[in-house]
């Protein structure tokens, strides 16, 4: 067993592969594409719960447009986003 080797890394090599079966790459191109490709797609998730809740709370103003959705900082909250942040 590898002492130094990172589980989530190996769940992700293994994650990608598991979805792209016939998929095949070199170090590098799994370090580089693979992996990232695997932290966007959860990163995406992330964003859109933590857009879906400013969305709600007013604080971020979602604008749908043809294909997609634009957010935009609402600024008729900003005294209380600074306050959120902790600034003036």
């Amino acid at each position: 067993m590898c002492v130094t080797c990172e589980p989530q890394i190996a769940n992700d090599i293994l994650g990608y592969l598991v979805a792209q079966p016939d998929a095949q790459d070199t170090l590098e191109g799994i370090a580089e594409w693979w992996l990232l490709e695997q932290r966007i797609t959860e990163q995406a998730a992330r964003v859109s719960e933590a857009l879906a809740a400013l969305v709600e709370e007013g604080l971020v103003i979602e604008r749908r447009g043809h294909e997609r959705s634009y957010y935009k900082l609402n600024q008729r909250r900003r005294k209380r986003i600074l306050d959120r942040l902790g600034r003036e």
